[in-house]
């Protein structure tokens, strides 16, 4: 997707022509922190870093180191006739990871994930709140890649699929459409089997035409990554695990032995960083190719035609794979492989385990390996994943290309980015003041040294749009809030960040959209408000893409 070029220059520009320090809050009410957390179980929580401690040389230099805390698998395991195997036990794994046996120190059932039927579900913020580990399905219509005629038999058949199912979904579903222009949430989580209809009937694609062209084959491979990139990035504030069907070609077919040895690296790379960051979101990737049995087997390219219908000798089907999912193609009932896909989502196994191998070298890929003492059972999940460095300083002389794409998604997307708990609480005397409160629980304070006290690095991003959904304005900011000098200068604080922020009198601004970013963990926070209404919070499930 390019993003436009003029506005991407002007928020490059604002990031850095702004830094400002403040000084850090104790959250109030609206956004206070839990005291005396209780401890999670492994399945609760992501795989994150642990918490670096500061070393000191003889020079006096800091130097932080990081070490992998956990690793998370979510398995599905099936049968020689494919079948859902549900009923295996803790002691009929055994996990290696780079050749060396793991111990498993937690274990989940199929049975452990499902959600209380007593909890409905109708909005990104209700399953955060109501049911945090709670697996969900995002369905992604791929828009950009698949022929109009595809397109449409992708939708009958996604119909088809939630016709036959109750009216009240037994996972939350979210329902996504991307082309080169748009990235749509067509709807929000919701267990609504008739909203999701109702939403893709009122949802109209535009006719595909760089499909057919070959000039637009890199835009289209790029905004697959960046898709992929932007779902785990909005979602990772979610514990639960995440079932992703992707309805649609992925890549173009290429011949990749004709591409520069650096451009494919760049691609490899691409991919690399891409299981990454699903991995960390806990995604599972399924592709489903919505053509079935095609007549013209070369309608896609002769590439395509000859090899793997995603994406020819380079196939979108190793993401799918990387990440324990599964590639569909060649049927002529989707809405039956879509079934499937759905089905594999809410029948998994996780086990966690903390890696024997503390090597920390991150071009070794730490390949896993799962096997069951059960004869003739097939167990679908990752298969490895390299050690991921942090996200890099923030430069605010020249921000990274990758932080402003990260940016702009965020704040140009209807869809609720979870990472960082993020509150809103709007001035009940000027309409054009918020303040924004930063959860504790997503903020990370860096150790004391010797010369500066602790503090939150932050990136606030704020855009307002008028009734069409048009940009008006967008400005980002640089924070760096300081903690008190009586705080303890390692280990964690429970403390949150408090920004205020006022806005630009502006007649035609009916939304506005605060995206905040902790600069060391890299995850991101959004909160809506409609202008010239008292709103707090995240935004309703059925707020329209274009208000």
């Amino acid at each position: 997707m390019k993003l436009p070029l003029l506005r991407a220059l002007f928020l490059f520009a604002l990031a850095a022509g702004f830094s400002h320090s403040v000084p850090a809050q104790q959250p109030s009410s609206a956004a206070a922190p839990t005291q005396n957390p209780q401890p999670q179980t492994p399945t609760q929580t992501q795989p994150q870093p642990a918490t670096p401690q500061p070393t000191k040389d003889a020079n006096g230099v800091y130097t932080i180191r990081r070490n992998a805390r956990l690793v998370i698998l979510d398995m599905v395991v099936t049968d020689a006739k494919g079948n859902i195997v549900t009923d295996l036990k803790r002691d009929e794994f055994r996990v290696t990871e780079a050749n060396e046996p793991e111990k498993i120190l937690n274990f989940d059932a199929p049975a452990a994930h499902a959600l209380n039927p007593e909890v409905t579900i109708n909005s990104t913020e209700e399953l955060d709140r109501l049911a945090p580990n709670a697996p969900v399905n995002i369905i992604l219509l791929d828009e950009f890649n698949t022929r109009f005629e595809d397109m449409a038999f992708a939708r009958y058949s996604l119909k088809k699929f939630l016709n036959r199912q109750p009216g009240k979904l037994d996972t939350p579903t979210m329902l996504l459409a991307v082309d080169l222009q748009h990235f749509t949430v067509v709807h929000d989580y919701t267990q609504n089997k008739d909203d999701i209809i109702a939403a893709l009937d009122h949802h109209f694609a535009a006719y595909p035409w760089q499909a057919q062209q070959g000039q637009w084959r890199a835009d289209r491979i790029n905004l697959a990554f960046l898709t992929l990139r932007r779902v785990a990035e909005a979602v990772i504030g979610h514990p639960g695990h995440k079932n992703m069907i992707w309805i649609g070609r992925g890549f173009p077919s290429v011949r990749w032995e004709g591409v520069p040895v650096d451009t494919v690296n760049l691609v490899n790379n691409a991919v690399q960083d891409c299981v990454n960051i699903l991995r960390d979101a806990r995604v599972t990737l399924y592709t489903i190719d919505p053509a079935g049995v095609q007549i013209d087997p070369q309608a896609y390219g002769r590439v395509a035609g000859r090899d793997d219908p995603f994406g020819g000798e380079y196939q979108f089907n190793i993401l799918a794979k990387a990440t324990g999912g599964r590639t569909l193609y060649g049927r002529n009932d989707v809405d039956a492989e879509i079934g499937t896909s759905i089905r594999d989502g809410a029948s998994f196994y996780t086990l966690t385990y903390r890696p024997e191998n503390t090597s920390l070298d991150p071009s070794k890929f730490r390949k896993i390996k799962i096997a069951i003492d059960r004869p003739g059972l097939t167990v679908y999940t990752r298969e490895g994943y390299y050690l991921q460095r942090g996200p890099g300083r923030v430069d605010p002389v020249n921000p990274s290309r990758r932080l402003m794409t990260d940016i702009i998604s965020a704040d140009t997307s209807t869809m609720v980015y979870d990472g960082v708990p993020v509150t809103l609480e709007p001035s009940p005397t000027d309409p054009n003041r918020f303040i924004v409160h930063v959860d504790a629980s997503g903020t990370y304070w860096s150790p004391a040294t010797d010369t500066e006290p602790r503090h939150a690095d932050l990136v606030l991003a704020v855009t307002t749009f008028d009734r069409k959904g048009k940009v008006l304005k967008s400005v980002a900011k640089l924070i760096h809030a300081s903690a008190p000098t009586t705080v303890p200068p390692t280990g964690r604080i429970e403390r949150g960040v408090d920004l205020a922020y006022t806005l630009d009198p502006d007649p035609k601004a009916v939304r506005v959209r605060f995206v905040v970013r902790v600069s060391f963990t890299g995850r991101i926070g959004t909160v809506d408000a409609n202008l010239g209404q008292q709103h707090a919070g995240n935004p309703p499930s059925s707020a329209p893409a274009n208000p």
